[in-house]
């Protein structure tokens, strides 16, 4: 049985606290409960949409979760004013085709990653059920996510992506929201480092 057509969806803009970045929201759930990033084409592999997004010169990485995909720019001379209008065409007849957002591979990818996870005890899991429930939502709001990479000797370790990856706030969230936070809660966390994604 075909899939229904879509027939209705809309495509507004938000901005980030990264500069270089802009959030393109979408009315209708692009990619639920799941994130991609790519910082190039060949990196792009696993989700036609953001290959289709290299296709603009003057991308620079694309980062997709849920109703949003969050895309930076080259330092260019175009402003986001002129270039936000191409890419909320491009988005809203890309979805409207109903195009595929990520391959079945991706998926099996996620899965993979999960029951990975499902491994992790102790702090590092204490660690990442925090982030998932105080830190997430509030950079997923600024088109971004937060990652746990490692916990070692006492220094967290997380991977910043989307908007949160180069952004000129992300350390102040970092030292004073994210490493406060751990501090008080897991007391054997003494520093919070971070490394783009």
């Amino acid at each position: 049985m075909e899939k229904e057509a879509q027939k209705f969806v809309e495509i507004y803009t938000e901005s980030t606290p990264n500069p270089r970045m802009l959030k393109f929201v979408a009315t209708s759930m692009l990619l639920p409960n799941a994130m991609i990033e790519c910082k190039s084409k060949e990196e792009a592999s696993l989700s036609p949409l953001a290959e289709a997004l290299f296709t603009f010169d003057y991308v620079e990485s694309v980062f997709i979760s849920n109703d949003f995909v969050t895309i930076s720019k080259k330092e260019t001379q175009e402003e986001w004013f002129e270039l936000s209008f191409e890419l909320k065409a491009f988005l809203k007849d890309y979805i409207l085709q109903q195009k595929p957002i990520v391959l079945p591979a991706f998926f099996e990818q996620q899965k993979a990653e999960n029951e990975a996870k499902k491994q992790i005890t102790g702090t590092d899991a204490q660690i990442i059920e925090l982030l998932d429930k105080y830190v997430k939502p509030a950079v997923e709001m600024d088109g971004g996510n937060i990652a746990f990479k490692s916990f070692d000797d006492g220094v967290v370790t997380l991977i910043m992506q989307g908007a949160c990856s180069g952004c000129p706030s992300s350390s102040a969230t970092l030292k004073d929201g994210i490493e406060a936070m751990l501090k008080r809660m897991v007391p054997s966390v003494k520093e919070v480092v971070a490394e783009a994604g």
